[in-house]
């Protein structure tokens, strides 16, 4: 199942693993270790600005020659909000914040800014990245253009069918098939469909059967047989970020990674509490206290920049009832340890099973 395909041989990787990218957890060490060690190592810059992009891919470059992609936030929209919701969810925040002696300033509809990825298109072709991910939508198509002229691969996101189909026909390269199972934010990108809540054993061989294109696996994947399984379904390579996040080059905070170390198979439920966007980690009182309070949380971005002063002081300060602990359905199964380590030990182990 680690043989030569047509995905590693399109990525110019060895094993056809990718690290997948995490904003807040994953780092340009990490990215750079797994890259090393011959997997893909993704670099988070969703959301982020041109000049941190820039820093950041530059970073990675310094700890390796491999290639690796650059993760992108391609959402069109933040969704619909207006200053009577912000208002309401502000009020709840702003307790919290008292509680937790920081300073919370009232935002209006006017205060918010946000970067496209728009704003990191030059910034990747200046960098010369050779692989670009995305999820949460699609790209424009003179983008695509753009990046296709150069040879840029793609890889786009989907969590169905219908997705995968519309990224498919956008030409990209390989599409990850992310099933329900999986940690951290939801790729859905289609507004006129409930949330997909596909597992990715059902979802998987759906998405092979219905587009051309490589298909990535992911979500609930930790060991050789969950990976054997996805391969048997007819997935071309595989996706895992969960057992990255108690890595040493991880940005998790200690009560994170105890966190996750210390998870069962129940402990991670969806939520849109922390950033506006569905997402799978794991619970804590955050998350219940505003679910509980029957508010309308702002979508993403609003209620993502609202708690992020929060959610910074909570990984500082080690509390875990402030942090967003992003974590999928097997994050317990993770060690701690090198990312390289962590990822070599995996592909021994899937070399014995075969």
């Amino acid at each position: 199942m680690l043989s030569s395909n047509s995905l590693t041989q399109l990525l110019e990787i060895d094993y056809p693993i990718i690290q997948a990218p995490m904003l807040g957890v994953t780092t340009p060490a990490m990215v750079a270790a797994i890259a090393n060690v011959g997997g893909l190592g993704s670099l988070p810059v969703g959301g982020l600005s041109p000049q941190k992009t820039i820093e950041l891919i530059r970073q990675t470059k310094s700890g390796t020659n491999r290639p690796f992609s650059v993760n992108l936030f391609t959402h069109s929209t933040t969704g619909p909000v207006d200053q009577v919701q912000l208002d309401a969810m502000q009020q709840l925040l702003k307790s919290i914040y008292d509680e937790l002696g920081l300073p919370f300033e009232h935002k209006l509809l006017a205060d918010f800014t946000f970067y496209s990825y728009l704003d990191q298109v030059e910034v990747l072709i200046d960098e010369q990245v050779e692989i670009i991910s995305f999820t949460f939508g699609t790209l424009e198509p003179d983008v695509v253009s753009q990046f296709k002229s150069r040879g840029t691969k793609l890889i786009g996101t989907a969590t169905s069918v219908r997705e995968a189909k519309v990224l498919a026909d956008l030409g990209v390269d390989a599409i990850v098939a992310q099933g329900i199972e999986a940690g951290g934010h939801r790729g859905s990108f289609l507004t006129d469909e409930d949330l997909p809540q596909v597992g990715l054993m059902s979802l998987l061989p759906q998405v092979v059967d219905a587009v051309s294109p490589p298909v990535i696996a992911a979500g609930g994947l930790y060991d050789d047989r969950t990976i054997n399984a996805a391969f048997l379904l007819g997935a071309l390579g595989v996706q895992l970020g969960s057992m990255f996040i108690t890595s040493d080059e991880s940005a998790a905070s200690d009560t994170y990674k105890e966190a996750v170390l210390t998870a069962h198979d129940t402990s991670t439920a969806l939520t849109r509490a922390f950033s506006g966007r569905w997402a799978r980690g794991i619970k804590n009182g955050f998350m219940e206290r505003i679910e509980q309070s029957n508010v309308t949380i702002p979508y993403y971005t609003y209620q993502n920049i609202l708690t992020a002063a929060m959610r910074t002081y909570g990984q500082q300060h080690n509390l875990r009832d402030f942090i967003s602990l992003w974590a999928g359905q097997a994050a317990y199964r993770s060690q701690r340890g090198k990312s390289g380590d962590i990822f070599l030990s995996l592909v021994e182990k899937l070399k014995r099973s075969v």
